[in-house]
C-alpha cells in the first residue's frame, strides 16, 4: 500500500490492529452476520435498482470528482498515491463504478472514507475493501457497523457487516491526511443525521462533502434511532456554510453538487420549519395535528424531491423539539 501522511489534531487518533479486528469479529452480535443474517427489503431492493443504475461523473475542482447515480453520492480523488473515495454506493453497482473510476485514472483504490453508518453509503465496503483499500471512519460509525441497527421509521434492522467492510482507521474529533497532493480535513458533527457524521473537506480544491447533513433540493432524513435530531442538522448545516470559501463546492449526501446559496436556502427552511413546529408542540398539537397545520407550506415547491415527505418530515421534526 502506498505511504499517507497522516496528522492528528488536538484528539486521539485510533489504529484497530487485526487482532483487535478479529477479536471484535468473534463477539455474539458480529457472529449474527457471519451467520448470514439477512437484510432489510429495502436494502435488497435498493441492490436490485442498483444494479442497473447509471453512474454519471461529474468533474468539480483541483483533481476531485463526484460520481453520482447509487446510493449517497461518492467523492473521488485519483493520483500516484492511489484514489480515495469518500462514500461507496450500493455493492450491485460495483461494474459501473468500476468502470467509472478507470474512466478517471488507473491508480488503485487505497483509502475509502465514510461519511457515516447507513448502508445506501457502506453496501460497497467489502469490495472496495478488498481491492486493497484501507477504510476510514468515525469511531462511531465502525461501533454501529459492527452491530445490528434498528431504524425504528423504516421498521427496518441491518445485520452487522463481516469484518472485511469494517472500518480499520478511526478518530473521534477530526483528523487531517494528505495524499495525492491534497489534504483533507474530516471531522465529527454533534448528532445531527446519525451521531456518526462526518464532514471531509478538500482544502486546495475547496471541496466539502457532507455525507447526509445535506441533502440538496430535498426535506432530510433524520435517523433518530441512530442518533440523529433535527437540532443536530442545523448546527450541522450552519457548520457548513461556514467552512470553506463563498465558492466551496459542495457534495451532498443525496442530491446534485451545490454551492452556498443552495445550502443557505437549506437552513433557512430547516430553521423556519423548526420554529413552526416547535411553536405548534407548545400549543398542545400533536404531531397529526402539526401536520395538518402544514408548517412546511412555503417550501414544499422546492424540497420535495427526496423520498421524505412534507407528512413525514414534519413528523421528524415534531420528534425533536
Amino acid at each position: 500500500m502506498n505511504s499517507i501522511s497522516q496528522n492528528i489534531s488536538r484528539r486521539r487518533f485510533l489504529s484497530t490492529s487485526a487482532a483487535t479486528a478479529a477479536a471484535a469479529y468473534l463477539t455474539p452480535r458480529a457472529l449474527f452476520a457471519q451467520q448470514g443474517a439477512q437484510p432489510p427489503a429495502m436494502v435488497v431492493q435498493a441492490r436490485a435498482d442498483a444494479a442497473k443504475a447509471k453512474i454519471t461523473t461529474q468533474k468539480l475542482r483541483g483533481n476531485v470528482s463526484v460520481l453520482i447515480g447509487s446510493g449517497g453520492n461518492i467523492a473521488v480523488l485519483p493520483g500516484p498515491q492511489g484514489k480515495l473515495l469518500v462514500d461507496t454506493g450500493i455493492s450491485t453497482s460495483r461494474p459501473q463504478i468500476t468502470d467509472a473510476l478507470t474512466a478517471i485514472s488507473a491508480d488503485p483504490i487505497e483509502h475509502l472514507i465514510n461519511t457515516h453508518w447507513h448502508y445506501d453509503h457502506t453496501d460497497g465496503n467489502s469490495w472496495i475493501h478488498s481491492v486493497g483499500a484501507t477504510i476510514i471512519a468515525h469511531e462511531k460509525t465502525r461501533f454501529r457497523l459492527s452491530n445490528p441497527q434498528t431504524i425504528v421509521l423504516f421498521n427496518a434492522t441491518f445485520p452487522a457487516l463481516p469484518a472485511d467492510a469494517l472500518p480499520t482507521l478511526l478518530f473521534t474529533d477530526e483528523h487531517l491526511l494528505t495524499t495525492n497532493g491534497e489534504t483533507l480535513h474530516l471531522q465529527h458533527y454533534d448528532p445531527a443525521h446519525t451521531d456518526t457524521d462526518i464532514s471531509v473537506h478538500f482544502t486546495g480544491a475547496d471541496v466539502l462533502h457532507t455525507g447526509d447533513t445535506w441533502f440538496n433540493g430535498a426535506y432530510p432524513f433524520i435517523d433518530y434511532s441512530t442518533g440523529g435530531h433535527i437540532d443536530g442538522m442545523i448546527r450541522a448545516t450552519k457548520r457548513n456554510l461556514a467552512t470553506g470559501t463563498d465558492s466551496t463546492i459542495i457534495i451532498p449526501g443525496h442530491g446534485p453538487v451545490g454551492n452556498k446559496t443552495q445550502l443557505s436556502d437549506s437552513y433557512d427552511m430547516l430553521t423556519a420549519i423548526r420554529e413552526k413546529i416547535a411553536a405548534l408542540k407548545q400549543q398542545g398539537k400533536s404531531a397529526d395535528e402539526a401536520v395538518a397545520a402544514k408548517p412546511t407550506a412555503q417550501f414544499d415547491d422546492r424540497f420535495v424531491k427526496g423520498f421524505v415527505t412534507p407528512e413525514m418530515f414534519v413528523k421528524l421534526v415534531y420528534q425533536g423539539v
